[in-house]
């Protein structure tokens, strides 16, 4: 590989797990290193890897080398895509950030309602049928094969807790290991203190399916104004949005799933020589706060939603698969194509 093409890659890759606030960390390091061209997740080394290298690497055609080059995606933290990034990007620095197991896992299956994947059911329903949900909370497991693969010193562990009690020392730790000046998050006035959320199952798990297929179909010929667009117009959350809320967890699910991540923690407790006992205690009830539009508002969502998705499918933009690997998998691809229509 040339000089000139190895420059064009990322030497910093945030693998993630999912559902991590890898986007709050993205928007903190936009204007200060050089992320993808517009878009925040390429999914290149999951879900886009059949596009090719070349593909990946017009992400960075803007990058002149004067900044470091970083890419962050919550989907690398499987197996496959480290062993592809360490192919790529031998030399490649590694940020990973852990959460409570059993607040993730709920996260996890909240956006697979969202995207459609995940058929009309249960928290537990939903757990039993994929069960590789849980794949990415063994993470003394999978930190164990990055150290193995990429080095210790090159494979920074943060913790999800730190980024929303200490979000200042969190972001301190990652620009002190990428190698750039410290960021004054009290100069990021932009930033919500939220990390993506969502608070609704969707009312119709076609529509939702249908529309995360556009989306991805979209990403994929990287026509990524046009999915910022949609996105701005409330579209994506039009179609995965708008069912019934999601219920917290009740205390004895909780229990249920901190006895079951008990030996995980403690691994990880003993990897990296840390106190986790907040894993360990029942979570307190959190309210769901559920928002309102008007019926007219909704109304022109639903016309102008049907008007966008059918155009699309009418040009026949979306024919079969974009691809067999669920990005929203975190062990073993499933049976079912993702973005079958």
């Amino acid at each position: 590989m040339s000089p000139t093409v190895r420059r064009k890659l990322p030497e910093i890759v945030g693998v993630g797990p999912g559902r991590t606030g890898s986007t709050w960390l993205h928007r903190v390091l936009e204007g200060h290193v050089d992320l993808p061209h517009g878009i925040k997740e390429t999914q290149f080394f999951s879900t886009f890897f059949y596009k090719g290298i070349d593909w990946y690497m017009r992400h960075f055609r803007y990058a002149t080398g004067e900044r470091k080059i970083v890419d962050i995606c919550p989907y690398y933290f499987k197996v496959e895509a480290r062993d592809r990034i360490k192919a790529f990007i031998p030399d490649a620095r590694i940020i990973t950030t852990m959460r409570d197991p059993v607040d993730r896992l709920y996260s996890i299956y909240k956006l697979m309602r969202h995207c459609g994947t995940a058929r009309r059911g249960s928290f537990e329903e939903t757990l039993k049928g994929w069960p590789s949900m849980a794949g990415g909370n063994r993470y003394a497991f999978h930190l164990k094969a990055w150290f193995d693969t990429f080095g210790r010193e090159n494979v920074l562990v943060t913790l999800y807790d730190e980024l929303r009690a200490e979000p200042q020392s969190y972001v301190n730790r990652v620009t002190d290991f990428i190698g750039i000046e410290r960021i004054r998050l009290a100069e990021k006035s932009h930033l919500s203190d939220e990390t993506n959320s969502f608070a609704r199952a969707p009312r119709n798990r076609k529509l939702a399916r249908r529309g995360t297929a556009v989306k991805y179909w979209l990403r994929g010929h990287q026509a990524y104004r046009v999915v910022s667009l949609l996105e701005r117009l409330g579209v994506w959350e039009f179609c995965g949005g708008r069912g019934e809320p999601f219920p917290n967890l009740t205390p004895e699910q909780d229990a249920r799933l901190r006895e079951r991540f008990l030996p995980e923690i403690e691994a990880l407790e003993e990897m990296l020589m840390i106190d986790l006992s907040a894993w360990k205690k029942p979570r307190v009830a959190r309210r769901v706060s559920v928002e309102r539009t008007s019926v007219r508002a909704e109304y022109l969502r639903v016309a102008f939603t049907a008007a966008v998705l059918g155009g699309l499918l009418a040009l026949g933009m979306i024919q079969t698969a974009v691809s067999p690997t669920n990005p929203f998998d975190e062990l073993t691809p499933q049976s079912e194509p993702f973005y079958r229509l």
